[in-house]
Formats: C-alpha cells, sequence, structure tokens
C-alpha cells in the first residue's frame, strides 16, 4: 500500500489539467450519448458495440472478444446484447470457428440502425471536440491517450 509519502501530488497546473480533462471527458460523453438515445434509442455503449460487430468479418464477434474490445465486464456486455437482441439489432448463435463459445452477430437491421446512428455520433464528435481543438492539440490528446491504453491495458489491479 502507498504511503503519503508515496504520493506524487498534482501540481497547481496539473490539477488543472486533470480537472479540465474530468469535465471535458464527462460532458462530452453525456451530450454524445443523449444524442443517439434521443435520436435513435441507442446509448454509446450500445452503439460501440455495434460499431465493432459491423468492423469484424461476418459482421460477428465472440461475446468474450467483444467484452475486451469495449472494456466492458462479460455480464454487462451480455445484458447489453440481450436488449440489442430483442429489438432485432444483433443476434447471439454458436461460434462458427469451433462450436464452443458463443458470437454476437450484428443483423441487417441493425447494420441499418447503425448506419443513421453513425451520421449523429460523428457529427457529434466532430461538433463538441474536433472544432473545438487544432490539429496539434488532437494530435498531442491522441498520443497521450493512447500511451495511458497501452500502459493500463491488461494490468490488473
Amino acid at each position: 500500500m502507498e504511503t503519503m509519502i508515496d504520493t506524487p501530488w498534482l501540481s497547481t497546473d496539473q490539477q488543472r489539467v486533470w480537472r479540465a480533462f474530468l469535465g471535458g471527458t464527462t460532458v462530452l460523453m453525456d451530450r454524445l450519448d443523449r444524442d443517439l438515445r434521443t435520436a435513435h434509442g441507442l446509448s454509446m455503449p450500445e452503439y460501440e458495440i455495434l460499431v465493432r460487430l459491423s468492423e469484424s468479418p461476418d459482421r460477428s464477434i465472440r461475446m468474450a472478444e467483444l467484452a475486451d474490445a469495449v472494456s466492458h465486464s462479460r455480464s454487462r456486455v451480455t445484458h447489453t446484447i440481450a436488449r440489442l437482441e430483442r429489438e432485432g439489432i444483433v443476434q447471439r448463435g454458436q461460434c462458427s470457428d469451433d462450436g464452443r463459445g458463443v458470437s454476437a452477430v450484428l443483423t441487417d437491421h441493425g447494420f441499418s440502425v447503425l448506419e443513421q446512428a453513425a451520421h449523429t455520433h460523428v457529427r457529434g464528435v466532430h461538433d463538441y471536440l474536433i472544432e473545438a481543438a487544432g490539429a496539434e492539440d488532437l494530435e498531442a490528446v491522441g498520443r497521450v491517450m493512447q500511451k495511458v491504453v497501452e500502459q493500463l491495458q491488461g494490468k490488473t489491479f
């Protein structure tokens, strides 16, 4: 366990940046989620799952791999897929490669839903984030967040 002596307290500038990051990501994700829910009845996590499925061969991913890809628990992904399945957006089936696992498959209807939702989502990302930052700022944010992902991915605490 860390002691107070080991704690690398944030400087005033670091704390200001940290709080801006927290506030910015919170309001950005809330607004993107609200836009998707209002226009398409989809949450951000549901949208991300549909995107991952659409980018996969045969629009299909093993449930365990899908949970890892979107950084959600398996139970959360199972619950989300069940809701999307009730809407006819995805369906579950046996994995084609070995028959042991369960895959989520994006249906044609689901792909159509995603095509419509993508316009809303990308417009929001553009209007709320891209327009607010210059190219150098975006590159810096991308580099930092990629390092965070690489550093933390796979670590257990």
